[in-house]
């Protein structure tokens, strides 16, 4: 373990411009994960993290401690920051003290849909973002496709969101939907609070490209236009509409309900 007590120290400086700036966490092509919950899954599902970055107090926390132990038994790199430098790093209030340093994967666009996957229109606000991917992957869903204004899903609050769903899907970021969308091979489904077709009256027992949209726009006219089925979900209480995570959850698990029967 290697403890550093300057603010001015290199590393820290990194580290810092990292928690504090979504433009550097796209150029360095790093995040941190923040928290024992996400360090844990992704230990779990991914391996060693580049470092691990701890509080002077968290290494009396049980969690962390056992953590941190792992990791050195292993030589992993760890760092340890007196508590004030750590929480200049870290996003969470009254967290634990313990974060992740880690690359964000990079991957190439498939040429066309295959499987049960999720686009993202505009979809702006972080915690809608990591609530659709928590439900996507607790649906079993593999795929999320993000266009240039979704919300950067490796921020940290699109992370706490998730909740570890990151690890256990394939994100595509900065991708023109319209292409995908344009003779899929497999159904698209873009959901519509003007829209005549009932989810429940589609058949989703095979691979579903399902379209979310702009929290107050909805999708885009292009999109809604390229997608084979515009839905909407039924509702009985007087509101207009459904949030888009929540809207979301009931298309992800309406597709495991059929799957299921």
């Amino acid at each position: 373990m290697k403890t550093i007590t300057s603010r001015d120290n290199a590393q820290y400086k990194d580290l810092k411009h990292l928690a504090t700036s979504s433009q550097a966490r796209r150029k360095a092509g790093r995040t941190l994960l923040d928290g024992v919950h996400l360090c844990e899954t992704w230990l779990q599902l991914r391996g060693h993290p580049e470092q691990c970055i701890v509080s002077e107090t968290a290494l009396h926390n049980p969690e962390v401690a056992a953590i941190v132990a792992g990791l050195e038994a292993e030589h992993a790199h760890v760092l340890c920051f007196p508590d004030a430098l750590y929480a200049a790093l870290s996003q969470v209030e009254h967290g634990v003290g313990i974060m992740f340093l880690v690359e964000t994967p990079q991957r190439a666009t498939p040429a066309a849909l295959s499987v049960n996957a999720v686009l993202l229109d505009n979809v702006q606000d972080p915690g809608n973002v990591g609530s659709i991917l928590r439900s996507a992957a607790a649906a079993g869903i593999r795929e999320v496709y993000c266009s240039a204004g979704t919300a950067f899903c490796w921020s940290p609050k699109v992370l706490r969101a998730a909740m570890g769903a990151h690890f256990v899907l394939d994100i595509f970021e900065n991708v023109e939907l319209a292409p995908l969308l344009d003779g899929a091979p497999i159904a698209t489904l873009a959901t519509s609070g003007y829209a005549r077709q009932r989810l429940y009256d589609v058949d989703l027992k095979q691979p579903v490209a399902w379209v979310f949209g702009h929290e107050g726009q909805g999708v885009s006219d292009q999109l809604l236009n390229l997608a084979r089925h515009q839905v909407v979900i039924p509702h009985l209480g007087q509101v207009e509409s459904l949030n888009v995570a929540a809207c979301a959850a009931v298309c992800f698990f309406e597709q495991v309900r059929q799957n299921l029967d």
